[in-house]
């Protein structure tokens, strides 16, 4: 089992930044992939990005086109999700996953522990 908390969440104004964590305990999270996702109200939960395990290599959606920066220190059992440039339209809740695998993916179904979730509001 692993378990996951998210922190650095908040109420940040439009343009600012905010890095968030997702901290692990119950395995290392060196053989995992973690991923972002996040869920604004009434929408679909929307995958952002991923890091692979040993080698740290990055997978992003689309529209992140460099605003989001994933990174993880896995001697802290830690990932990190580093936004800039935040908008009106990043606010949504933000959750971190482990996946059991070597590949990357940005399906949400494919990710075996979830975090609860941390709340980013911007505000224009």
């Amino acid at each position: 089992q692993v378990q996951l908390v998210e922190s650095g969440g908040g109420l940040v104004q439009a343009g600012g930044s905010l890095r968030l964590s997702c901290a692990a305990s119950g395995r290392s999270l060196s053989t995992f992939v973690m991923g972002w996702f996040r869920q604004a109200p009434g929408k679909d939960r929307e995958f952002i990005g991923a890091i692979s395990g040993k080698v740290g290599t990055t997978y992003y959606a689309d529209f992140v086109k460099g605003q989001f920066i994933i990174s993880r220190d896995n001697a802290k059992n830690t990932v990190y999700l580093q936004m800039n440039s935040l908008k009106p339209e990043d606010t949504a809740v933000y959750y971190c996953a482990a996946r059991g695998d070597y590949y990357c993916s940005g399906y949400a179904i494919l990710y075996d522990y979830w975090g609860q979730g941390t709340q980013v509001t911007v505000s224009s």
